[in-house]
């Protein structure tokens, strides 16, 4: 850690202490070139993977396109807000349990079908179609026979 006062690169740790919550660690060092002390925080840095789209555009992953995709497959029908963040929520942790830099945005897509699916039938459907460009009657009727299963 570089001193913040002269710059010198070597500092001693004199002291380490972790927050009530376990979530931050705070250590007092001193520079070993001018001895002055100071303070400083280490906490876990998270990062959503980048999402690469079918047509190789990569983008960082944004909650609020889930938002968005939730509140149009869901529209007018009886999903509470709690259950579409608790979803987000559950596929936010299982990207970062991929713990990957990248990631398809088939896979994303398929979290949230997933979702859809335990979540309401109707939503299911309307997000498949979009998502899989339905392209006839057929393919709704397959979509549906999926839910019905």
């Amino acid at each position: 850690m570089k001193c913040p006062f002269c710059s010198a690169q070597e500092t001693q740790v004199i002291d380490s202490r972790v927050s009530e919550e376990g979530d931050v660690v705070r250590r007092r060092r001193r520079c070993t070139v001018c001895h002055k002390r100071f303070t400083t925080y280490e906490t876990a840095e998270l990062r959503m993977p980048t999402i690469v789209k079918s047509n190789g555009q990569r983008e960082d992953f944004s909650r609020k396109k889930l938002e968005t995709s939730f509140h149009r497959a869901l529209h007018k029908r009886p999903v509470g807000e709690e259950h579409v963040a608790a979803a987000i929520d559950r596929i936010e942790q299982t990207l970062l349990n991929e713990a990957k830099r990248e990631l398809g945005s088939r896979k994303v897509g398929e979290m949230v079908m997933a979702e859809l699916k335990q979540m309401d039938e109707v939503g299911y459907v309307r997000f498949a179609s979009v998502y899989r460009s339905f392209s006839d009657v057929e393919e709704f009727k397959t979509a549906i026979r999926e839910v019905q299963k």
